[in-house]
């Protein structure tokens, strides 16, 4: 089985006991709710990532950002056919200070490939089959219970 490992940076925007999460598209995690962040490119810092990442997807600009997890998952998904294995690494950040109005809806593009926009939901009304583990993992570690 093709095993393949993903490290990324990743925001979390709390407010009122909403969070800020994507409408992902492709890959494991197709279809689901998402923490706004990705890919740590060649040569990035994880907090050059969380920065380039949220304004490709959410369209911010982060100011103020503080480390709030370093954590990972292992998932199973079909990717063109075939069963494979994933560790999904992540550092996660609480978002303190930002600047625009987060975009509901993006177009996926040569830069953007995985969101489709971001909104504020309410944490109490989340159910699990809507999030990404990773998403999930997260939010729980943040204290609050998700609804099955």
């Amino acid at each position: 089985m093709k095993q393949f490992k993903h490290i990324g940076a990743y925001g979390i925007i709390l407010e009122n006991d909403k969070i800020v999460l994507i409408k992902k598209v492709g890959g494991p995690y197709n279809g689901k709710l998402d923490l706004p962040g990705g890919t740590i490119e060649w040569g990035e810092t994880p907090e050059t990532t969380l920065i380039r990442e949220l304004e490709e997807e959410i369209g911010i600009k982060v100011i103020e950002y503080e480390l709030f997890d370093g954590n990972s998952i292992t998932l199973e998904w079909t990717h063109k056919g075939e069963l494979e294995q994933g560790h999904h690494i992540g550092f996660f950040y609480k978002i303190k200070k930002y600047q625009n109005e987060i975009k509901k809806n993006i177009s996926i593009n040569d830069i953007n490939d995985d969101s489709l926009g971001a909104e504020f939901y309410e944490i109490n009304k989340l159910k699990k089959r809507e999030l990404s583990d990773i998403a999930k993992l997260e939010i729980e570690k943040l204290g609050y219970k998700l609804i099955d």
